[in-house]
């Protein structure tokens, strides 16, 4: 059986300016809640093949799309070539109407069959698509409305570093979180649940400088031996979103460049809780950048040092 539904959403925002973010697929991590991580494999004429990874329910899926784009319409079709289970197939479309002066009506349609029709799939595939529908508006709508104020409360950055090893000795090491508690000094405890390959749940509780202590959950794609992605999806108090990269390039004289990538946003509502009476957004950033870099850029200077070390 076939299934039809639509959701919608009114947007304080010009047209043009809300479908662009919706085009720009690379910016969905940071924009909708339940994307991970989306990977371009073809790109043509108002035409792509995309790979995405989400989180769909209590799990994380992950399906190639076939995305039509029409900007004059201002609409985007969409097919998932290979659904996920239990979706026997999945198509919709992004349509962004006018609904007023700077405003904008966003309507988002699936059309969707469960496996053998079964009621209980049905069922679940009704519950998801009304959940990240609902969940991916909201997140269109705030971050169309409130662009420039998220702007200024997110920092992104990278660090590099050159390691005389494979590639694939320093993406070993990075792969392997679940030893990050014996290797890494700011680690006091990890899990890691990699029921899927190459798609890992991670679980960290991370050493500050103070001593203390905070937990992050953590969604990570990982693409060997160049790429590690991942979304945090438990967050420490001072940000509402952190998603962040180890990507990794070999030369032809087997040496590393390992680069750390970050893009976080401070959450407002917490900035003085953590940082005391007095501190705002330009702290929080800093903040941050040393942090979250000081972190990664250890866990490099350990995985060179290992990969080094196996040589």
């Amino acid at each position: 059986m076939q299934r039809e539904v639509e959701h919608e959403i009114l947007v304080r925002a010009a047209p043009r300016t809300v479908y662009r973010l919706v085009e720009d697929v690379a910016n969905w991590p940071r924009l909708f809640p339940p994307t991970v991580f989306v990977d371009h494999l073809w790109r043509g004429d108002g035409e792509e093949r995309l790979r995405i990874w989400a989180t769909v329910g209590d799990g994380v899926k992950s399906w190639t799309s076939h995305r039509r784009s029409d900007p004059d319409a201002l609409r985007i079709d969409f097919r998932q070539e290979e659904p996920f289970p239990p979706a026997a197939a999945m198509s919709g479309s992004w349509i962004v109407e006018p609904a007023g002066p700077g405003t904008s009506r966003v309507r988002l349609l699936h059309g969707y069959r469960a496996v053998e029709d079964a009621p209980d799939s049905l069922t679940w595939l009704d519950e998801v698509v009304d959940r990240n529908s609902r969940a991916e508006l909201a997140a269109l709508k705030d971050g169309a409305e409130r662009a420039n104020d998220l702007a200024a409360r997110t920092v992104t950055f990278e660090d590099t570093l050159r390691v005389d090893a494979p590639a694939e000795a320093v993406y070993a090491f990075l792969n392997e979180a679940q030893h990050w508690s014996a290797r890494l000094p700011h680690v006091a405890e990890v899990e890691l649940d990699e029921t899927t390959p190459g798609i890992q749940r991670l679980r960290m509780h991370t050493r500050t400088k103070d001593g203390s202590t905070h937990t992050t959950e953590s969604v990570r794609v990982c693409l060997p031996p160049h790429r590690i992605v991942y979304k945090q999806t438990h967050l420490p108090a001072l940000m509402s979103l952190h998603i962040g990269s180890w990507e990794l390039a070999e030369d032809g004289d087997g040496v590393t460049t390992a680069t750390s990538r970050h893009t976080a946003v401070v959450d407002p509502a917490n900035v003085t809780a953590v940082l005391g009476a007095g501190a705002g957004i330009a702290e929080a950033r800093s903040y941050l950048r040393s942090a979250l870099g000081g972190n990664s850029l250890a866990t490099l200077e350990h995985a060179g040092r290992h990969a080094e070390a196996a040589l």
